[in-house]
This record gives structure tokens, sequence and C-alpha cells, in this order.
């Protein structure tokens, strides 16, 4: 699994100017490959944290578990928000087992999917979501076909199956997607996801990754433009910040948000945290039921015309930590810390 992620890394650090250029949904502000590449790249430097290296190595899920943590608290973009729910919500159904096999990766990618559907509030076809469903359901056909072999061969079928899946999911991306079908580019975060689970494929089986597997994927030659260059400026920006509430107000601020603007990701981080209301647990009033109810932490991300309105709307449920502004027609410079690509509140 620490191999996966360096492999991850430093693919995607490979392709990051690409995926850039090609990225012109949900907004064109050509920064998908980069926002992928930082969010994977915290997950693989967690492992040098003294409190992540204390995890049981011999725990795939809890290695996973560690590791998507991380890269959900340092996530950007669109792009890398969804690589961390992806990340944790795999690692849920391999907690506790000492190596991955073909059942369990269908049930990992197919916990991720739905993870990653979910946390979007207007899920699109044509996405990375797209992508990562078609791997999940082709590893879930593979383990099926095998009755559910836990053998390193079943293991090694099951993820041929979900890149191969995978690719083909990208290649449909472009006439799913009006606007990727009028500039003739696939999309994005599709690509990252098929180079993230090629990477995957090649640290299990330790085999080379597939350097043939993007050829004729249309924008995505080296001498093709920048198509982003070319769209005209999204107004608006990008905020993003963790908070912890409860599921009621998580809810609540999902709908506000959404009402507020677009491309809302909310998902969980770790586990409840404990009541979220005063509740001295002296005595068992009905009027205390409601005071008990569960925190959990969340990531928040939202695309929308002003940050003010968002920022207030997110502070008047609960008292968010990180919170970072981004103008969406900026490119991030990748060298700045997490806050300070516009403003930090």
């Amino acid at each position: 699994m620490k191999r996966w992620l360096g492999k991850a890394e430093t693919t995607l650090g490979n392709h990051s100017d690409r995926l850039n250029a090609i990225n012109i949904f949900p907004v064109a502000d050509g920064d998908t490959g980069t926002n992928l590449y930082l969010t994977v790249r915290s997950a693989a430097a967690s492992f040098a944290d003294r409190s992540i290296a204390d995890e049981p190595v011999n725990d795939v899920g809890a290695v996973l578990a560690a590791a998507g943590r991380v890269a959900m608290e340092q996530a950007r973009g669109n792009s890398g928000t969804l690589f961390a729910v992806f990340l944790c919500a795999m690692a849920e159904p391999l907690v506790g087992h000492t190596r991955l096999s073909a059942p369990l990766l269908a049930a990992a990618l197919n916990r991720a999917q739905i993870r990653a559907w979910s946390a979007l509030s207007e899920p699109v076809p044509g996405t990375m979501l797209s992508v990562l469903e078609a791997a999940a359901r082709a590893a879930g056909e593979c383990d099926s076909a095998h009755n559910g072999d836990d053998s390193n061969q079943a293991l090694g079928l099951a993820l041929d199956a979900a890149v191969n899946a995978a690719l083909d999911a990208v290649v449909q991306t472009e006439d799913q997607l009006a606007p990727l079908h009028a500039a003739h580019v696939v999309d994005a975060g599709g690509v990252g996801m098929l180079l993230i689970l090629d990477c995957l494929r090649s640290a299990v089986l330790g085999e080379e990754l597939q350097d043939e597997l993007l050829d004729g994927l249309h924008g995505y030659d080296l001498q093709d433009p920048h198509i982003h260059a070319g769209m005209p400026d999204d107004d608006g920006v990008e905020v993003m910040c963790t908070i912890s509430l409860s599921p009621l107000d998580a809810a609540t601020l999902r709908q506000r948000l959404d009402e507020l603007g677009d491309s809302v990701i909310m998902s969980q981080v770790g586990s409840a945290s404990g009541p979220s209301g005063p509740n001295d647990g002296g005595d068992d009033d009905d009027d205390d039921e409601d005071t008990a109810e569960a925190s959990y932490r969340w990531r928040v991300h939202v695309h929308v015309p002003e940050a003010e309105s968002a920022v207030a709307v997110i502070r008047s449920l609960g008292e968010p930590t990180d919170i970072s502004v981004s103008q969406l027609s900026m490119p991030r410079d990748p060298g700045l810390p997490a806050g300070l690509h516009g403003h930090e509140y």
C-alpha cells in the first residue's frame, strides 16, 4: 500500500501538466493534475509521520485509513477531495486484513465508489466517479466469476479487469459531458483515477506501469494545446474547510451550500467524536436526547460567487478549521501552503 501511494505520487507528478491542460470540467481552472498530485503526495508523505508510523504495519486497512485521514485534511480541489474520499472509504473493508485479495479489492472499490458518489450533492457521470464505478463493477464481476478465490492469481485478474474497465470509462467521458465533447477531450479527473488504479495494479503485482495505457486518449498527446487556456475565466471562489458537525447539522450545511453555489462535496473525516451538544449524563430525561447526537468531522468543499456568505453559513453551524479560499480564475501556486491561495479566514 505504501508502494502504491509512492508510485501514484511520482506518476501524477509526471502527468500533472497534461492533466491540467485538459481540465475544463466542472470549471476550466487547469488545476486537476496539480490538486491530485498534491493530495496524493500528502497521503504518501504521511507514512513518515511518527503517529502514522505507529499504525499496525501488517494491517492493510489501518495503513490506508491513516493515509486517508491525512489526505482528507490536506485535500486540494474537487479531484483531490474525491481522491481522499476514495482512499478513506477503500480502507474500511480492509481493516484487520494483512493482505489484499480479489474479494477484498472488490469490496473496497465498491465501498469507495458509493462513498464518492454520495459525497457530492450533484454527482455527474462522465467524471472520475464514472471511472471509479466502472473499475469497482469490473473487479466485482471478476471476483464473482472466480467464486471469491483469494489467491494472488485471482487478485491479479481482478486488478487487470479494474484497470481495463477504468480505461474504457475514461474514453466514454468525452461523450458523456457536453463541454468535453465540444473540446474533444477526455475528463482530466477520470484520467487521474485511471493512473492511480494502474499504480495500484503495478505495486501489488510487481509489474511496470502500462506506458501505452493513455495512447490515443483525446487531448492527451504532448503536442496538444492546453484546452483550459482558451476557456473564459470562471468567476467565483473555491472554499474548503474542516468542521465538526452532527449529521443533522451536516445535512443543513449541505443544503445551504447547495443554495449558495455548486460543486459541493462533504465527507466524514474519521469516526464519531462524542455528543455534539451539552449532556451531563446524570439522568435519562427525554429532553436531553436531542443534545446527545454524535459529532463527526467533515471535510467541506464548495464553489461560490463570493466567500463571505459561504464562510458565514459554515460558521453559523460550528467552528471550522483550515479554511482556504482560492480564486477559480487564478492558477494555484503549488508552492504555497493551503489557505494562502487567496484569502485565509
